[in-house]
């Protein structure tokens, strides 16, 4: 049975190119990077390569040290960026930290845990997938902090980010801005400069590198005027932002990724647009609905099933080789209702009923009509159980 992988926006296949990357430098690479002997010379010019590259997909010419910080995800880039953020501001009793409804568990637990020492948390509506911004304009004074995702990760609704950030910024100058792009990153284009983003999040396994790698991008004027501090101390690594030795063999698989889908990217996001809106005409013969954005990324869809709940129907396409997801990876083991679908206006009965599929270019229509097939056989067997 051949398997059907629809499940791009938890993980991604590493490519054959990072994959033969990480083996070089794992193999012949392997110095230190802090070592001043030649084996750690070289491990260096092989990370700085890749930070380059990075940079580079992000329109970013490298003008200042720790523009770019690597680190062991998105999660912790999110981390980092709030937490580094707030870390930095002397308490005044009238912070406030802005993220949008439905955030990722990694933004979402870190406000929640400053929350509760006292800081001022506003979660801006995101209804049928658009951030709220007349919310944002009555509520952005005072704040410190403005944290959004570009792309919901279960909805995949596209947020526009540069409207956002620019009604904080007119009103609130000092509040810094972080874009979770860890669901973006080479499937929107984008500059951090052009959506007004002072700190971005992006992570390796989700652009077919290695698990374990992120990276966070800091805006010089940040850096300069010291508005973002370390959370772990150590060696300095990192220009000290992110202590400890670096994971050299994932980072040159990251960069050789990012690279690859540089030279692809207008190419590979027409195949995942065209096969998004061949899935979503499939699936209005059937009795599932599609939860559309106003705006949606090229790779997600997300299906709302009639009375079925989605881990019923995620185990009946399992069983057919087509791998799906129930909501996001991170908060699989979680009870809880999905955060992310009710903001965008579901029943928690209808988000507890629903899927998600994420595609890659590598995807095909045959594999589409057989996920519709499957779905659609799913939907009769399954209502009448």
């Amino acid at each position: 049975m051949a398997e059907i992988y629809f499940d791009n926006s938890a993980t991604t296949k590493m490519s054959q190119g990072a994959k033969k990357k990480m083996t070089e430098v794992i193999e012949e690479h392997y110095g230190n990077p802090s070592s001043l002997h030649a084996r750690g010379v070289d491990a260096e010019h092989i990370k700085e390569e890749a930070r380059r590259i990075i940079l580079s997909s992000l329109g970013v010419k490298r003008g200042v040290r720790g523009e770019l910080v690597f680190t062991s995800g998105g999660t912790e880039a999110n981390n980092m960026a709030i937490l580094g953020t707030v870390n930095a501001k002397a308490r005044k009793g009238n912070e406030k930290i802005l993220v949008s409804a439905g955030e990722h568990s990694s933004v979402e637990e870190t406000v929640a845990h400053l929350e509760k020492q006292g800081y001022t948390v506003l979660r801006v509506p995101t209804k049928d997938g658009k951030l709220d911004i007349d919310y944002i304009e009555a509520n952005c004074k005072d704040a410190i902090l403005a944290s959004f995702m570009q792309v919901n990760n279960e909805t995949g609704a596209l947020y526009d980010l540069k409207e956002a950030f620019s009604v904080i910024k007119e009103i609130s100058p000092r509040c810094v801005t972080h874009a979770d792009c860890v669901q973006s990153y080479m499937k929107v284009k984008f500059t951090p400069k052009n959506i007004g983003a002072e700190l971005v999040s992006i992570s390796a396994h989700k652009v077919n590198g290695a698990k374990g790698v992120g990276a966070l991008y800091i805006n010089p004027d940040v850096i300069k005027t010291k508005r973002l501090v370390p959370i772990a101390y150590g060696g300095g690594q990192e220009e000290s932002f992110r202590s400890g030795t670096e994971n050299v063999y994932g980072i040159a698989a990251f960069g050789e990724a990012v690279r690859e889908h540089m030279e692809n990217m207008e190419r590979e996001i027409g195949i995942m647009r065209e096969l998004r809106s061949y899935i979503v005409d499939g699936i209005e013969n059937s009795e599932a609905r599609v939860n559309a954005p106003i705006k949606s990324a090229p790779h997600i869809i997300n299906i709302t099933l009639p009375g079925i709940r989605s881990e019923t129907m995620l185990h009946h396409l399992s069983s057919k080789g087509i791998y799906v997801s129930s909501g996001s990876a991170c908060s699989s083991h979680s009870n809880k209702v999905s955060s992310a679908l009710v903001s965008f206006g579901l029943t928690d009965s209808e988000a507890d009923s629903s899927i998600r599929v994420s595609l890659c270019p590598e995807n095909t229509k045959e594999e589409a009509d057989i996920f519709i097939s499957a779905l659609n056989e799913g939907i009769k067997a399954l209502q009448r159980k």
